[in-house]
């Protein structure tokens, strides 16, 4: 499989303004051991919305109502296996944490657990960061514990209130959320961040995308199993199917699957009529009696916005015996 991502800035520059972090504010390092755009991206933001709706610091659909931190997903529960470490953002005291939570999403949270297994870090002058979802029995730091910048403090998981494998970091200041991405900056507006270096923002993109028999199960695209490498000539079906986050109403995918020559055997263009978090599509041909020709096959799929691709990304499989 491979990608090409688009990353894009606000037109504000809000996404990209760094100014010096005020005196008493810590200075963020990104949290994950992954690449940002590359095998982790941010799914949603901060709710800059004061009233029911929801944006993010760019004004973009980013968020949901009343989120109060950032989403740093990986792209399916099958890159858990890669023990992705979550590090301090900055130099701090363990002042609470659970450990004890099961991997299991949504379906195995506890009331008053959301946050799954986690760390509650203190910076002094007020300053806090939380960091949630992590894995069952991975935090490896204890409460009174000083920790530096970069100090490991366990592995992303799959628990509390989830439903996609992320880190959820929220940073507060006596008590009050603070966006990272714009302190004091209002929606859209270039405000102060905190991070040490500038985060590129994303607006939605394609997380995995492959090949299969039938429609799959939503499950097993979120699991990482729907792809196949390999398919059997008299498959009674040849389907491409697409993952992605920060969908918007408006948006159109195009679809493409190519036959061992290069030639095309199937392109097709769906609208997307709703703004979502994450979804797929998936598209195919029905066999006709005969065998598909063995070798080969390309997939691609791009998401357009407003006359302007997105995000494009590939996949290949085989047809043979």
């Amino acid at each position: 499989m491979i990608r090409q991502i688009a990353i894009w800035a606000a037109l504000s520059g809000a996404a990209f303004f760094m100014t010096p972090a005020r005196a008493d504010a810590p200075s963020l390092r990104f949290p994950l051991d992954c690449d940002l755009g590359e095998d982790c991206f941010i799914q949603q933001y901060m709710d800059r919305d004061p009233g029911p709706g929801a944006r993010d610091h760019t004004c973009g659909p980013l968020s949901y109502d009343g989120h109060t931190g950032t989403d740093i997903r990986v792209m399916d529960l099958s890159d858990l296996v890669r023990d992705i470490p979550v590090f301090a953002a900055a130099p701090g005291i363990v002042i609470g944490l659970r450990n004890s939570t099961a991997d299991d999403g949504r379906d195995g949270m506890v009331a008053g657990q959301e946050c799954g297994n986690g760390v509650l870090l203190d910076h002094g002058q007020g300053w806090q960061t939380q960091y949630c979802h992590m894995r069952r029995s991975s935090v490896s730091v204890t409460e009174g514990q000083s920790v530096a910048e970069g100090a490991p403090l366990g592995l992303m998981g799959y628990s509390g209130n989830t439903e996609f494998p992320h880190l959820h970091i929220s940073v507060r200041r006596d008590g009050e959320d603070v966006d990272p991405f714009s302190v004091d900056g209002s929606c859209g507006a270039a405000g102060e961040s905190l991070w040490q270096a500038p985060l590129p923002y994303q607006p939605g993109g394609f997380l995995t995308a492959g090949f299969a028999t039938d429609i799959p199960a939503f499950n097993s695209i979120r699991a990482g199993t729907a792809g196949l490498d390999r398919i059997a000539p008299d498959a009674p079906a040849l389907v491409i199917w697409a993952y992605l986050f920060g969908a918007r109403a408006g948006d159109e995918l195009r679809l493409l699957i190519r036959l061992p020559d290069g030639d095309t055997l199937h392109d097709v263009t769906v609208p997307l009529e709703r703004t979502q978090a994450q979804l797929f599509r998936a598209t195919g041909l029905r066999a006709r009696g005969d065998a598909w020709p063995e070798g080969g096959y390309s997939g691609e799929v791009r998401l357009i916005r407003d006359g302007t691709e997105i995000d494009r990304i590939t996949a290949e499989t085989r047809i043979a015996r």
